[in-house]
């Protein structure tokens, strides 16, 4: 259940100085858009936003975790990503106001996330006073289809130890917690969302799993991992 709080920005400041797009915009800048931002307080299973909604939104992570996922025609989920702090959701629709309904949902993971939205007009309006923050921006977007790219290859290329090593490399780096003994990375996974993360099978995942925690490069712990041999990861993701 939410509770929304119009206008509300975290204690520490302004939201949008968190982000990647807006990385480059001065405090003054980004101020200039705080009365246009919406604020949401979400728990786990709500949703920020649904797959088939047509609203002109980018939502921005401000404190927890959120992921996107795509339900296909006979009514099977499949994880595609998962976002954390300071990343930005949904932002498609933002500059292709008219490419469509939303074609993924994004769906709270933990408790007490803070999510702020910003609407298309806003924006645009903002960006015909700042032109030059548009480039930053797009370099940002660039970057992600880099990232996308590099994913379609890495599952074309890559066997499954080789890419399970990188995506928990990615979590570890994203949402680990240090521990004496290791990094904690909570993920917050089932088995079957794990293997969509990495492109493969529960059973071909699961396997791999085993054998990086028989080497002692990993241990389990219900929803979590613990990472003890990050550089073996990094090594196996390389091959």
């Amino acid at each position: 259940m939410s509770v929304r709080k119009p206008n509300e920005l975290p204690k520490q400041g302004n939201t949008l100085l968190q982000t990647a797009l807006f990385k480059q915009v001065s405090p003054q800048e980004a101020d200039q858009l705080i009365p246009y931002l919406d604020s949401r307080i979400l728990n786990k299973g709500d949703f920020v936003f649904r797959e088939g909604d047509e609203d002109q939104r980018m939502y921005l992570l401000d404190y927890g975790r959120v992921k996107l996922t795509r339900r296909s025609s006979d009514s099977r989920v499949q994880l595609l990503s998962i976002h954390g702090r300071g990343e930005v959701l949904g932002e498609i629709p933002v500059f292709d106001p008219k490419g469509g309904p939303r074609t993924a949902s994004a769906v709270v993971m933990t408790n007490h996330t803070h999510v702020v939205s910003l609407e298309h007009r806003a924006l645009f309006d903002w960006l015909d006073e700042h032109p030059r923050v548009a480039v930053d921006m797009l370099q940002v977007l660039a970057n992600r289809m880099r990232r996308n790219n590099e994913h379609i290859s890495d599952l074309v290329f890559m066997d499954v130890p080789a890419r399970l090593a990188k995506t928990l490399i990615s979590l570890g780096q994203r949402f680990g917690e240090p521990m004496e003994a290791g990094l904690m990375v909570p993920h917050d996974l089932t088995q079957e969302e794990m293997a969509q993360l990495v492109g493969a099978s529960r059973e071909t995942v699961n396997k791999a799993l085993m054998d990086f925690a028989n080497r002692g490069w990993i241990a389990r712990k219900g929803r979590s991992i613990i990472i003890f041999e990050p550089g073996m990861l990094i090594r196996r993701s390389r091959r």
